[in-house]
């Protein structure tokens, strides 16, 4: 009678080969992603970063952030689209950066999954590579771990965190923002990366489902939900160079009003304008389909705004005409008002949309 098989790593689920594949795969689209002060470490356990770049502040604040893409891969997945969540990736993780008036330096990535497949992983990554490349950062490193018996062949999630550099004495936020200042929304590019398990939900239990071609959407919905998140951060950066920036939100999860809230003092109120923009049509598909309440709406997703600027009011004018140069659609959302204006509640920073 034949003795048992003899255990290994490859007998477990773990492909060291397909792995080194990968690599091999990615190398020259993460090339793409560099920064002078990228120093190239040979035995590849780390990503080395010339921290004399830094000479050049006063007195420089690391600022840093981590994130993942959330259940939109399980989309990315059932789609077998690869090359669009890394953006994803990017978009949630350096644009937390900016809002603080950070330029990212540097991001490293982890990708876990349950069978490395080299060609997946690779799209993955170069979409990961190509978003840095987009937002001025370096991809200085990353991971991919193989996790076979916990997740199945095809399933995967990514995660990522970055740093970027700000001037201790031009740190945006709060304190910066004043009664009469200007917010100035920033279009977004769709969904992003917040809300998709209620995106799920909806597609578990109406009529819709990934192939679905609603007719305001004019493509399938599948593609429409896996459009990657817009990019802010040299956008971001160009207004704070131009002056009169204050401070920024990026709407992410809990929407367009709790997000601008974290960016306001006690002292002042963000009163938006519903009307000035009208909400893109798959978040209106979504909310028909799956009878979803406004509130609702309001809370979890971005609704057509994925970052907002709060100006000097002097400025407003010249900030609009700079994102527009930059293809950026961008409107005036609402004013900040002293707390307490119009029988608003007081001393609690909120925004409401009106």
């Amino acid at each position: 009678m034949p003795g048992p098989t003899p255990a290994s790593y490859e007998a477990a689920g773990v492909d060291i080969a397909a792995g080194e594949r990968a690599v091999e795969l990615m190398k020259s689209r993460v090339a793409r992603a560099r920064r002078p002060e990228v120093v190239d470490d040979v035995s590849g356990f780390a990503g080395l970063f010339d921290a004399s770049a830094l000479l050049r502040y006063k007195r420089p604040l690391l600022a840093t952030s981590t994130d993942g893409v959330g259940t939109k891969v399980d989309l990315a997945r059932r789609l077998g689209v690869y090359d669009t969540v890394g953006h994803d990736l990017v978009g949630m993780v350096i644009d937390d950066l900016v809002v603080c008036g950070a330029e990212p330096l540097f991001m490293t990535d982890y990708i876990a999954c349950g069978k490395v497949v080299p060609e997946r992983i690779a799209d993955i990554v170069g979409g990961i590579a190509d978003a840095c490349a987009l937002a001025g950062c370096a991809l200085v490193g990353g991971e991919t771990a193989e996790h076979p018996g916990l997740l199945e062949a095809d399933e995967f999630d990514l995660a990522g965190a970055g740093t970027g550099v700000v001037e201790a004495g031009e740190v945006l936020g709060p304190e910066r923002v004043r009664p009469g200042d200007v917010v100035i929304a920033m279009a977004s590019s769709g969904i992003h990366s917040n809300g998709y398990s209620l995106v799920r939900h909806i597609l578990a239990t109406t009529d819709l489902n990934l192939e679905s071609e609603p007719p305001e959407l004019g493509r399938p919905l599948g593609e429409e939900l896996l459009t990657p998140t817009r990019i802010y951060a040299k956008h971001c950066l160009a207004l704070i160079q131009a002056g009169g920036v204050r401070a920024f939100a990026h709407i992410t999860g809990g929407g367009l009003a709790a997000n601008l809230a974290r960016s306001l003092p006690a002292s002042v109120d963000a009163v938006l304008n519903r009307s000035s923009w009208e909400t893109p049509a798959l978040f209106r598909v979504l909310q028909a389909h799956g009878d979803v309440p406004q509130a609702e709406m309001d809370k979890t997703f971005n609704l057509g705004v994925g970052m907002a600027a709060i100006v000097d009011p002097d400025g407003a004018d010249e900030a609009l005409r700079l994102l527009t140069a930059r293809g950026v659609p961008a409107w005036h959302l609402g004013d900040i008002v002293r707390s307490g204006v119009n029988g608003r509640a007081g001393g609690t920073g909120s925004a409401t949309l009106v």
